[in-house]
């Protein structure tokens, strides 16, 4: 079957964060968001059919995670998409893919201690290492020297891996995932790999973590991302040591009191799991045309740029350094011109800690990436 992408659907006033919530970060009611990393589509037809079932059930009692459903569906998809097979004795449960990451934090390091991750950074990584009174040390992608001297100071205890990378649409190849590997293995340092964008790389084959971890590893993921229900709450992972494993599950259904997973978010990645392949095939097939007629755009107005699209995601991240756009004062410069003249909001790269980039999230009916893509382009033509 053929899905109606271009549909346009009415955001406001559904408590959207991307869409009601803009004035929280920029400052100003009423703009269309191009912003966090969610989409504009309904979710998959297979997935809302699944979730109106089960809501007409009508009870929604405390629910076991560990059910063969939920857990078939998982080894199904890594089976299919990524052409892994997986040891679902290994898989937890959690409410985000932020929590598990705390949560793994709060079991391997202490307050000081270092957690490595790749710059540019997506800021949830940063809000919660910081947060959690642990020492970010950031290393420039592709950079292994940087890498190997930040993994290999003594008080260094995890390092954070986006898979694919967010914010740039990076598909890390099986070399450089090898040399993490072992990078990771000589100076004894955890790997938490966050691969909750892996269903939309478009250019390579994402390569799970768990080909790759030894020793104290986690692989932490969610179809939410992928098949847009993040509201639903949701998250599993994969933790390579039994003992850590145990002491994971012990950790959220005590300390934390998460025993019981929201049901409606299981049966929604049971049914994206089972059943949703094809819509994701025709969404990331809409989502290259969206990046391409933004490359198409910007190599017209901004030929110097030379941006092409991602590997993976929906996200375009931008680097308007060439247009002499490099410092935070020139970053403030662009950003009132999109708030105050364009009406849009687009996230700034020092969100992600890189002065003189965007990201801008095309995720979305071509019209409103269209109308993101001339903003965008008008702007920069005041200001350079």
């Amino acid at each position: 079957m053929s899905f109606d992408f271009d549909a346009v659907v009415d955001r406001r006033g559904t408590w959207s964060v991307q869409w009601d919530g803009v004035a929280d970060r920029f400052g100003t009611d009423g703009l269309l968001p191009f912003t966090i990393s969610d989409m504009d589509f309904a979710s998959p037809p297979v997935v809302l059919d699944a979730l109106r079932d089960r809501v007409a059930h009508g009870v929604f009692g405390y629910t076991d995670w560990r059910n063969e459903d939920f857990l078939s569906a998982i080894r199904h998809w890594f089976a299919v998409r990524y052409g892994t097979e997986i040891d679902t004795d290994r898989v937890v449960y959690a409410p985000s893919v932020l929590n598990q990451l705390s949560q793994l934090l709060r079991m391997w390091t202490g307050t000081g201690d270092g957690v490595v991750v790749h710059t540019p950074t997506y800021d949830g990584f940063i809000k919660a290492i910081t947060g959690l009174g642990r020492d970010l040390r950031p290393v420039p992608i592709g950079d292994d020297e940087a890498l190997e001297r930040q993994l290999a100071r003594p008080d260094s205890k995890v390092l954070v891996l986006c898979s694919p990378h967010n914010p740039t649409g990076r598909v890390w190849t099986h070399d450089e995932l090898s040399r993490t590997a072992e990078l990771a293995a000589r100076h004894g340092v955890a790997v938490v790999s966050d691969e909750i964008h892996a269903d939309f790389v478009r250019d390579g084959v994402h390569l799970p973590w768990t080909r790759y971890g030894t020793g104290r590893w986690a692989l932490i993921t969610s179809g939410t991302k992928a098949f847009n229900f993040p509201a639903l709450s949701g998250s599993y992972g994969i933790v390579g040591d039994p003992a850590d494993h145990a002491e994971f599950v012990r950790r959220m259904e005590t300390g934390e009191g998460l025993a019981s997973p929201a049901v409606l978010s299981l049966t929604a990645h049971i049914a994206a799991y089972r059943r949703g392949g094809p819509w994701l095939d025709d969404l990331n097939a809409y989502v290259a045309g969206n990046l391409r007629m933004l490359a198409d755009r910007l190599d017209a107005a901004f030929p110097q740029l030379g941006w092409e699209p991602p590997q993976a995601g929906y996200l375009a991240w931008i680097d308007l350094r060439p247009l002499g756009i490099g410092s935070r004062t020139e970053d403030a410069v662009l950003q009132r011109e999109l708030v105050e003249r364009e009406k849009v909001a687009i996230m700034p790269g020092a969100v992600y800690g890189c002065e003189g980039f965007v990201r801008l999230n095309v995720g979305c009916p071509r019209s409103k990436a269209e109308r993101g893509a001339d903003a965008l382009i008008r702007a920069l033509g005041r200001v350079t």
